[in-house]
């Protein structure tokens, strides 16, 4: 758990939001997932300030995961688009060497 240390007069336990995480996997990744993400980060500050710590580390988890899984659904996409360059990238220089001959 990466808790940091309360300040002088406040014991609530500091959870991460992952907030810009969520908003940066919606504008450039996936828009449907990192909606959900932007959802379960907007709860977190709400619940930790209503005193449920559960809901917020809950909340927070969720927002963590579904902006991971935005970011990594866009490398699909890419992983098979430079897949798709390298090979016709290599059939072309295939292609120029045996007009060679």
């Amino acid at each position: 758990m990466n808790a940091t240390p309360p300040l002088p007069g406040n014991t609530v336990e500091y959870i991460p939001n992952h907030l810009v995480w969520a908003i940066l996997s919606t504008l450039f990744c996936c828009l449907p997932i990192g909606i959900v993400s932007i959802v379960y980060a907007s709860q977190v500050d709400g619940k930790r300030a209503a005193g449920d710590i559960s809901g917020a580390r809950e909340s927070s988890a969720k927002a963590k995961f579904w902006a991971m899984l935005s970011a990594g659904l866009a490398l699909v996409p890419l992983l098979l688009y430079l897949l798709f360059i390298l090979l016709v990238g290599g059939m072309g220089v295939l292609g120029g060497l045996s007009n060679m001959n």
